[in-house]
């Protein structure tokens, strides 16, 4: 059975860092946008990094430009961006596509585990999937579900 732990991504440094690193950790992997209307959910996706980070969560950010071009960045501006703006010190991955032909593994992976309202295509921007201890998708949220609402999932999935 493939697991969130069997895939590699980059981060916004160009490291090569294999997500086996996060076995037995919950993971929230989102997708993101500096120029998006749901931009300002990385100020909730910080603030759960601050209270669950120590528990044994771990957010995964990955930039994509596949929505409206909402992401245009380089890895550097993404990261001064990030930092600048809502003191985001969760891990922020590589700029990748999401769908399509040139979708990064990993999100082929999530897309299949759990369909959304367009089938296995991911929507938009700030699309996000819960991991569980196991390495599985528990759930997946769309756009408009702020981070804050996860809050009893994550919980749930950190007793677990």
């Amino acid at each position: 059975m493939t697991a969130l732990t069997d895939f590699t991504a980059r981060t916004l440094d160009g490291e090569e860092k294999s997500l086996a690193e996060y076995k037995g950790s919950v993971v929230l992997v989102v997708n993101t946008a500096s120029k998006c209307g749901f931009t300002p959910q990385y100020a909730g996706l910080q603030e759960l990094h601050e209270a669950y980070g120590s528990q044994g969560l771990v957010i995964l950010g990955f930039p994509c430009n596949q929505f409206g071009h909402q992401e245009p960045g380089n890895s550097a501006e993404i990261g001064e961006f990030c930092s600048r703006n809502y003191g985001v010190t969760f891990q922020m991955m590589e700029k990748v596509d999401v769908n399509g032909s040139d979708a990064h593994p990993l999100f082929d992976w999530l897309r299949k585990q759990k369909g959304g309202l367009l089938g296995e295509k991911i929507k938009w921007n700030f699309t996000k999937f819960l991991v569980g201890r196991d390495g599985q998708v528990v759930e997946r949220y769309g756009p408009t579900t702020k981070p804050e609402k996860l809050r009893a999932d994550i919980e749930k999935a950190l007793a677990g």
